[in-house]
């Protein structure tokens, strides 16, 4: 299993916020995209030699299917519905790193077969048909087997909480289908230790978290609280709020990624508004490649950014 990772700490806002590193997780294998594919990395799965998977070319998680991948000795096809020239061109980034680790990423919009099939759809009526035997693990790693790592990553918090002989605690994470934040509250919850975790919403909106952890997890007792924002934002756009935060988070020396932790600190710093004695331990997803890409389209777009 994985090495517990350290936790350290910020000055946000004149509150100590902890941060669990769990971008120091694995050096190709980090972050919860690692914790959700920990059961794939410490099972064997006979007969198995091609892993299968979709979502969008530059996610954190193709790039880590691709170091399973690699690490397993599998080969990784990823399916996508579409990829910009920008991302085939560039030499940085989770697409640039995947094919490095040896992806094979297919996209469905040059597929004559595809009719209007989404990518699951393909994957489960074409794909799956021809090749049964492969692991089909779904985007993003939203299944029951994700469970096995985020578990461990919740008792690791349990073990810090209660060397820190903490009374309550505050865990926050930013959420793209909930499947991180929904097992670390079900684990806190069935073992009675007054840990709550909250998130937020970042490719739908709140209505469609919620339906992602019932999908799951029925019963709403086992849901994280997720803080609602003022502001609608779109997942993937371009905002200077965004920016501005990620940039002063990192003054504190420690890096996060630009596409999902953004709106997860403005909503930490909602919630401190009215809860400034709370305990707060931030959790550290990873997804650093990403910046390389990122950064770049923020530098294009705002000429404040350009500057700096």
């Amino acid at each position: 299993m994985f090495t517990d990772t350290p936790v350290d700490w910020i000055d946000f806002n004149a509150n100590r916020i902890y941060v669990k590193r769990d971008d120091l997780l694995h050096k190709e294998f980090s972050g919860n995209k690692a914790r959700k594919f920990a059961y794939f990395l410490h099972n064997e799965f006979p007969g198995v030699t091609r892993l299968i998977g979709y979502g969008s070319p530059v996610a954190n998680s193709l790039y880590s299917m691709s170091a399973l991948a690699k690490l397993k000795g599998w080969q990784l096809d990823f399916y996508t519905d579409h990829i910009a020239t920008q991302v085939l061109s560039s030499s940085v980034g989770n697409y640039a790193e995947a094919i490095k680790n040896g992806a094979n990423v297919i996209d469905l919009s040059l597929r004559a077969d595809r009719d209007d099939r989404s990518c699951r759809q393909y994957i489960e009526e074409v794909v799956l048909l021809e090749e049964p035997s492969a692991l089909f693990v779904p985007e993003g790693g939203r299944c029951l087997y994700a469970r096995d790592g985020v578990h461990q990553l919740a008792q690791e918090v349990v073990d810090w909480f209660t060397s820190q002989e903490l009374t309550e605690l505050t865990v926050f994470l930013p959420s793209g289908t909930g499947t991180t934040a929904l097992f670390l509250n079900e684990y806190f919850v069935l073992n009675n230790h007054n840990i709550n975790v909250m998130t937020c919403a970042c490719v739908g909106g709140e209505a469609y978290l919620e339906q992602q952890f019932s999908e799951l997890i029925e019963d709403s007792k086992f849901h994280p609280v997720v803080i609602k924002t003022a502001k609608k934002y779109h997942f993937g756009k371009l905002y200077k709020a965004f920016y501005d935060i990620w940039k002063k988070v990192g003054e504190q020396g420690i890096e996060f990624e630009l596409l999902y932790d953004p709106k997860g600190w403005l909503c930490v710093e909602q919630y401190l508004q009215n809860n400034a004695d709370t305990t707060v331990l931030y959790i550290h997803q990873g997804g650093l490649l990403g910046n390389a890409t990122m950064l770049p389209r923020y530098q294009r777009k705002y000429e404040q950014v350009k500057k700096i």
